[in-house]
C-alpha cells in the first residue's frame, strides 16, 4: 500500500506528464475493465470477478438484461448530482484530499458569497472565471462598490445616454464569404 501512495504522490508533481496521464487514465476507466466480460451463447455472458469470492467464486453468469440491471445502478438518479466519483475522487478515499481542493475557510465564503452564503457575488465569479479583479480599480487601485443596479430598459437608455455611450445595438452587417486566396500555379 505504501508503494501505491507514493505511486500518487509523484504523479502530482510538476511537469511528470507520464504520471499526470497515468491518473488521467485511472480517473477516466470504464465500469468494466477489458476482457473481464466474454460472451457463451446468446443469452448468457461470463463476467470474470477480480478477486475470488469467499466461497471460491471467480466467474459469474449473466443474461442481458442482468449485466443491464448491474450497469444501471451506477447511473444516477434524476435530479440528483450527474457524476459517481470513484477511485481516488471517491467520498472516502483515502487519496482524496491530495486530489480535490480543500473547502474554503468561513473569511473565504464571507468575501465571496456574503451573508446569503448560496450564490456567489459577480465580481467574484468574474475573478474565478477570467481571472479579472473587478472590485479594484484601474485607475486608482482604490476598492469599488456596486452603487446600483439598472434593469429597466429606459433607465438604461437614458445613463447611457448621459454618459455618452450608445444606447441601441449596432446594425448588424449582411454575412459575406472569407477572401480567396490567390495561387501561384496553374
Amino acid at each position: 500500500m505504501h508503494n501505491k501512495t507514493n505511486q500518487w504522490n509523484n504523479a502530482f508533481s510538476p511537469g511528470n506528464k507520464q504520471g499526470l496521464e497515468n491518473l488521467c487514465n485511472y480517473v477516466a476507466r470504464p465500469p468494466l475493465a477489458t476482457g473481464s466480460l466474454q460472451r457463451i451463447s446468446d443469452d448468457e455472458y461470463s463476467f470474470k470477478l477480480k478477486t475470488p469470492w469467499s466461497d471460491g467464486t471467480t466467474h459469474l453468469i449473466l443474461s442481458p438484461l442482468e449485466i443491464i440491471e448491474k450497469l444501471a445502478v451506477l447511473v444516477p438518479p434524476p435530479r440528483q448530482n450527474l457524476v459517481r466519483y470513484h477511485g481516488v475522487l471517491a467520498p472516502n478515499a483515502k487519496l482524496r484530499s491530495q486530489v480535490v481542493p480543500r473547502k474554503p475557510d468561513a473569511n473565504e465564503i464571507e468575501k465571496t458569497r456574503g451573508k446569503s452564503r448560496n450564490r456567489l457575488f459577480w465580481a467574484a465569479l468574474l475573478a474565478r472565471t477570467f481571472r479579472l479583479e473587478m472590485e479594484v480599480c484601474a485607475y486608482c487601485g482604490g476598492r469599488m462598490r456596486m452603487v446600483a443596479v439598472l434593469t429597466d430598459p429606459v433607465s438604461i437608455k437614458k445613463y447611457l445616454d448621459g454618459v455618452g455611450l450608445p444606447s441601441s445595438a449596432p446594425e448588424i452587417a449582411p454575412a459575406r464569404p472569407p477572401p480567396q486566396e490567390e495561387f501561384d500555379y496553374y
